[in-house]
């Protein structure tokens, strides 16, 4: 998956060709920088790894009110920029498992790349409602205190705590993934709006 047909700028350009909304554009980028991140820590393909955490919704403006259609629409979008069958797997495997994509929800994640992306762009929800609720700072935020909001099961309560665990399956602690992740959008705060 090394090859990547477009660059990150044609990337970020191909989301705003769409509505997007503030917090949407919020979360790619967040999820792009765990993922890179993650791509460091393994010793994957740091472009491609954002890329996949990047452009995971990149159909998203469009599917939002209608979910059967989430993750299904974006392989025409993919394919269309000249992305690999592999890459776009990897992109639709986060909508695996949910009811309410009708052609997913049977299917399984296997792979590292695919625990990675669930667990990042899962827990960003998290992190996220946590600097707000911090006055929108995530430069003093510590894994510490994730943990307790993660184990509060009514603080973000629409993000899955069992998609966040799959980091596990992946070969990381959730300990340490705290870590990495909030270290990896304190990199990026200025951008989406925090401190």
């Amino acid at each position: 998956m090394d090859s990547l047909p477009i660059t990150r700028e044609e990337a970020v350009s191909l989301l705003k060709s769409m509505p997007q909304a503030n917090s949407d554009m919020n979360h790619y980028l967040e999820t792009e920088a765990i993922m890179r991140a993650l791509a460091e820590k393994f010793g994957e393909n740091i472009e491609s790894w954002g890329m996949l955490g990047l452009l995971h919704d990149v159909d998203w403006a469009l599917t939002k009110s209608d979910w059967r259609e989430h993750c299904i629409k974006a392989v025409e979008i993919l394919k269309e920029k000249g992305f690999s069958a592999e890459f776009i797997e990897n992109m639709q495997s986060h909508g695996y498992g949910y009811n309410e994509i009708p052609l997913l929800k049977d299917k399984k994640r296997n792979t590292r790349i695919q625990h990675c992306l669930i667990a990042a762009e899962t827990l960003t929800g998290i992190i996220y409602a946590y600097a707000l609720m911090k006055g929108k700072k995530i430069s003093d935020m510590e894994a510490k205190g994730l943990k307790k909001k993660f184990n509060d099961k009514k603080f973000a309560a629409n993000c899955s705590r069992e998609q966040v665990k799959e980091i596990e399956m992946a070969g990381l602690s959730l300990e340490d993934f705290f870590t990495l992740s909030i270290e990896a959008v304190k990199k990026i705060k200025a951008q989406i709006g925090l401190e």
